[in-house]
């Protein structure tokens, strides 16, 4: 027994490990094409990607680990049929659950180290990640100077080179406009080469030009001047300096993030959901204060009301206003219109501020169910993936990976639908969190009872004998 435990066990963990490692690096890859445009050309250095790399690694875990739950046991109990190990097994009676039995420890380990992962380690990890992601976005190009274009990237300055040389720094036929003065362009450098290169500190960048001449305007109005002066200054060898400060990344401060609802664990969850609750208690019970002054101001004309419908003599037959003197009927169609309209805006407003306080709560309650999802929804897979590789008996990369594919997008689909009706509030949160488990776990079930008595599911000749058998029964009644 304890051989078969062994076998089952090796023979699971070798591509439960390749696969998940496979998925990781697809997803990694997914994550760079999102976010090309913000991270080329900015000039970061090597350990800000790495870093960026690997708390997104850590943020793909939720959809990595239960795919090649599903992929590797697939593979694993595909494999064991076609080598017709599973009939062994079977044969030495042992039965199929029995069989899955260590898998199924080793999986409920799994699920719980995913559990507190996605309490302690996620919530860390999206914090980083969502920060340092902030922090790259709102990153300035780094400065490159291209050939035959003006570069802007310096404020107050328009350069341009006619040719350069990266391996040795040198820039040919320079042309540097100074945009600083209040008064225009006024200033314009020209220089038949130059050298860059950055200060020791990496604070400036300098050029050091040489064989040029700048020119520039000396005038104090504002307005043309035609006596105005004309400075024409050559020089044989000049430095000009550019702040690089507007390059340098700004690290944000990570408590700015740290009341997102992806970057909390559940103690946080729960602190944060009961405050939103008492908050859109406090909305309701201030819905009547608001509405109270509007109300007095009704119920203090009761009594005048009461006696004009006594003096009465037959009841009104067109408006109410006909209950209102003639004389003051203008003014209290005005007071109820302004009453009216004073309510519908003040309803309206506390509308849109109860219904964000629903969202939140909605949030909270989604997030902090999420976290025992992932739990779950491996061991559901796992009792997809099982008895399915048992039934198909294919090992490798081939029917394995397409049915994998489609039963992880089945879940995929459903969860995101969910989720996302639950976040719009069309149907509870926690229902909507476990409604794609909630569909699955029965599949499994019946996926188990098939593999169990050795059912044909996925056989081809099964059904086209069945077919054959069919058309020939109905040929034979005619």
């Amino acid at each position: 027994m304890k051989k078969i435990h062994l076998l089952v066990i090796k023979a699971f963990i070798r591509p439960f490990v390749v696969t998940f490692f496979i998925v990781m690096f697809v997803l990694l890859m997914l994550f760079l094409f999102k976010y090309i445009d913000d991270l080329i050309g900015k000039g970061f250095e090597w350990h800000v990607i790495v870093r960026l790399l690997w708390y997104a690694s850590a943020t793909n875990v939720a959809m990595a680990l239960p795919l090649a739950m599903l992929l590797s046991s697939i593979m694993t109990f595909g494999s064991l049929g076609e080598n017709y190990e599973l009939v062994a097994i079977k044969s030495a009676g042992i039965s199929l659950q029995r069989a899955m039995m260590p898998l199924l420890v080793l999986i409920s380990l799994l699920s719980i180290s995913a559990f507190f992962f996605s309490d302690y380690m996620l919530p860390k990890a999206n914090l980083k990640m969502g920060s340092l992601l902030y922090d790259v976005r709102n990153q300035k190009a780094a400065f490159l100077i291209q050939e035959g274009v003006f570069n802007n990237s310096f404020a107050g300055y328009s350069i341009r080179v006619k040719k350069k040389d990266p391996a040795k720094q040198m820039l040919y036929d320079i042309l540097i406009y100074d945009h600083n003065s209040t008064n225009g362009n006024i200033s314009t450098l020209m220089a038949k080469k130059g050298k860059m290169y950055t200060t020791e500190d990496n604070q400036y960048l300098v050029l050091k030009l040489m064989d040029g001449v700048r020119y520039e305007e000396k005038s104090g109005e504002v307005n043309y001047n035609p006596r105005q002066r004309f400075i024409r200054e050559k020089f044989k060898e000049t430095e000009q300096k550019f702040d690089l400060s507007v390059f340098t990344m700004q690290h944000t401060d990570e408590g700015a993030f740290k009341t997102n609802y992806m970057m909390l664990n559940q103690k946080e969850l729960r602190h944060f959901r009961d405050s939103a609750q008492k908050n859109l208690d406090s909305s309701y019970r201030t819905v009547y204060q608001l509405l109270r002054p509007g109300y007095v101001l009704f119920n203090s004309q009761q009594d005048r009301l009461k006696k004009v419908m006594q003096k009465q003599i037959r009841p009104y037959k067109q408006s109410v206003a006909e209950l209102v003197p003639a004389d003051l009927r203008s003014a209290a169609i005005q007071n109820a219109s302004g009453e009216a309209a004073s309510v519908a805006g003040t309803l309206a407003q506390k509308k849109v501020e109860t219904e964000d306080f629903r969202t939140q709560i909605r949030r909270y309650i989604i997030e902090y169910q999420r976290k025992f999802t992932l739990a779950m929804s491996c061991l559901i897979l796992f009792s997809i993936g099982a008895p399915l590789g048992a039934i198909i008996r294919k090992g490798g990369l081939g029917l394995p990976v397409v049915m994998s594919i489609i039963f992880f997008l089945i879940y995929h689909i459903i969860s995101t639908i969910a989720e996302k009706s639950a976040k719009e509030g069309s149907i509870q949160p926690v229902l909507g969190m476990w409604l794609a488990i909630i569909i699955l776990a029965p599949l499994g079930v019946f996926l188990t009872y098939k593999a169990t008595v050795d059912s044909a599911l996925f056989n081809v000749e099964v059904y086209k004998q069945f077919f054959q058998g069919l058309f020939k029964n109905k040929k034979a009644k005619v």
